[in-house]
């Protein structure tokens, strides 16, 4: 439900907005997008899979860049003990592969290199008030593609490694079935994997510049 009230308050922005007109004539470079984007964690250190959505805009920087800048919202469950929600805030670079420039095509692929910051939170299932939380922030890369449902409209898919640099988040089993939840005093680097699924629309171009100029 809430995916879909995302979905919806996009479209009926884009939909007023678009009565300023799309030059479908202009390059790519300073095209606006606003979209919405559901997320899969797998392969993670505690070994669960996390499950989210979030929200994107992007900013065509020039025919081969793109730049996407979001935000994610992922919740997971370990088992009946503890549960996990994470917070991504960060931006990417998305590097067209080819001369598949513009988006008359249907499939257009493309690689993503990225930054964003992280807060996660685990609570104890039994007890709201045994928790820890923890600051980070993550590099992330790998491979995706736009599918161009219509020249304004895409679904892009893509999947990539992240990994984050921050101090962990510690589960210890402790007498009569309690859990001490902390965070440890070091460092630490862990990563996983994330599938994206997300619709973007092009509202309006920042700047502009004809095909034929």
């Amino acid at each position: 439900m809430k995916h879909q009230l995302i979905l919806s308050a996009m479209l009926f922005t884009s939909a007023c907005l678009s009565a300023q007109g799309f030059n479908n004539n202009a390059k790519p470079p300073g095209t606006f997008s606003l979209g919405t984007r559901n997320t899969v964690s797998l392969f993670s250190e505690d070994g669960v899979t996390g499950k989210g959505i979030g929200g994107q805009f992007r900013l065509r920087l020039d025919n081969k860049i793109n730049s996407e800048w979001f935000f994610d919202y992922i919740s997971s469950k370990n088992k009946s003990f503890t549960y996990r929600n994470d917070y991504h805030i960060g931006w990417s670079l998305l590097f067209y592969l080819g001369n598949n420039y513009y988006d008359d095509r249907l499939l257009q692929p493309y690689f993503i290199l990225g930054h964003c910051f992280d807060k996660s939170k685990v609570t104890d299932q039994r007890d709201k008030n045994n928790s820890a939380s923890r600051l980070s922030m993550a590099t992330q890369a790998g491979l995706g593609t736009h599918v161009n449902i219509t020249p304004r409209f895409d679904c892009s898919i893509a999947a990539q490694y992240m990994l984050h640099f921050g101090k962990e988040i510690e589960v210890v089993a402790g007498e009569e079935e309690s859990l001490q939840i902390r965070k440890t005093d070091f460092t630490h680097a862990d990563g996983h994997l994330l599938f994206t699924i997300s619709f973007s629309y092009k509202l309006f171009h920042l700047w502009k510049t004809r095909k034929e100029d």
